[in-house]
């Protein structure tokens, strides 16, 4: 079992040398989510009660974890953070439950990997805070019934369809995180710059951000290996030339597409003919897993519109046929001799 407990103090000093915003004012972009979580939290203070559950999906790299912090700063309380895959028992979750105290936060990330055992024990835990599980096994079983604090669970994933429709009921809350537009990207990635103390100007900062996907964890991530660029081959000083022999030097051109995005749409469209191509069939062609491509891969590319998924499989659109230079091949002109000048 894994876990670790967050206490107020402990989350301010690691915050301190984060990029995390620390409060629900400093996050930016998702407008509707946060006011709807701002209006939760104030109405749940007012009542001196624990703040309902909340469930938070969407693409990696959004802010689902920090948004989990947020409210247990906003709530005033600590939060424990564990993810699905690491609880493996009932009796791990139980440990977990009856350690919290009044109106504590458990983060559960990836919490659609909890193990349908473990998820039982949450039923009655998040209704009406009462385990109840089995001890045993054959005539040596007994039922062990526990009364535990109040407490949140915020629940983060990245696939909302495979939690399980009991467990999706139970939270209160449901929270949808999108894709940030340009100027949200600007706002984060000068942010972001003033935190690490990087001497840039607004041009390399803007090239920055809008290469980075949309998602601040890109952002950030550019940004640092920009400010490293800069610190060996330019003097310590980011501009828009310096921050394009960066971005070049990673491979991310000016969509914000990397070496591993260009793979899976050369391989659709030279291996397959631009598709369709079976997940499974992609993923071997790529010696990838296949949930790494559609969990990580896809979601931007499936938004630029670059890629389709159909019943027949993946397929890559005329979008990303001309930004990648290759000619779209139609019924009409599938014949590889029309290309060669027969």
């Amino acid at each position: 079992m894994a876990e670790r407990l967050v206490s107020g103090d402990l989350l301010q000093e690691d915050q301190d040398t984060s990029l995390r915003p620390r409060r629900l004012e400093d996050f930016v972009g998702q407008a509707n989510t946060k006011e709807n979580l701002s209006i939760s939290i104030q109405a749940a203070k007012m009542r001196e009660e624990p703040l309902d559950h909340v469930i938070i999906y969407g693409p990696p790299g959004l802010g689902k974890t920090t948004l989990a912090n947020i409210i247990a700063a906003e709530m005033g309380v600590q939060i424990r953070v564990t993810s699905g895959p690491a609880v493996e028992r009932a009796g791990d979750m139980a440990a977990i439950l009856t350690s919290l105290q009044p109106g504590d936060v458990l983060f559960v990330d990836e919490v659609h990997r909890l193990n349908r055992v473990v998820e039982e024990v949450l039923y009655s835990a998040m209704e009406d805070f009462f385990l109840s599980w089995m001890v045993g096994k054959g005539l040596a079983a007994r039922n062990v019934n526990l009364r535990i604090n109040p407490f949140t669970l915020v629940g983060a994933t990245t696939r909302f369809s495979m939690v399980s429709a009991p467990l999706r009921d139970r939270f209160g809350s449901v929270c949808r995180l999108d894709y940030y537009d340009n100027e949200e990207m600007k706002i984060i990635v000068e942010r972001s710059a003033r935190i690490l103390e990087a001497s840039a100007d607004q041009e390399g900062l803007d090239l920055i951000a809008s290469r980075s996907r949309g998602t601040p964890r890109v952002a950030n991530r550019l940004l640092k290996r920009t400010r490293d660029y800069a610190l060996v081959k330019a003097d310590d000083r980011i501009n828009r030339e310096v921050a394009l022999a960066a971005l070049h030097q990673l491979n991310v051109d000016e969509l914000g597409l990397d070496r591993s995005d260009h793979r899976l749409l050369i391989s659709i469209i030279d291996k397959f003919d631009g598709g369709p191509v079976g997940l499974e069939t992609l993923a071997a062609s790529l010696n990838e897993d296949s949930d790494t491509i559609m969990d990580v891969w896809e979601p931007f590319l499936l938004q630029l519109g670059f890629l389709e998924r159909t019943p027949r499989g993946r397929v890559a659109t005329r979008r990303a046929h001309d930004h990648l230079g290759r000619p779209f091949l139609t019924p009409e002109n599938t014949d590889p001799r029309k290309f060669n000048g027969f």
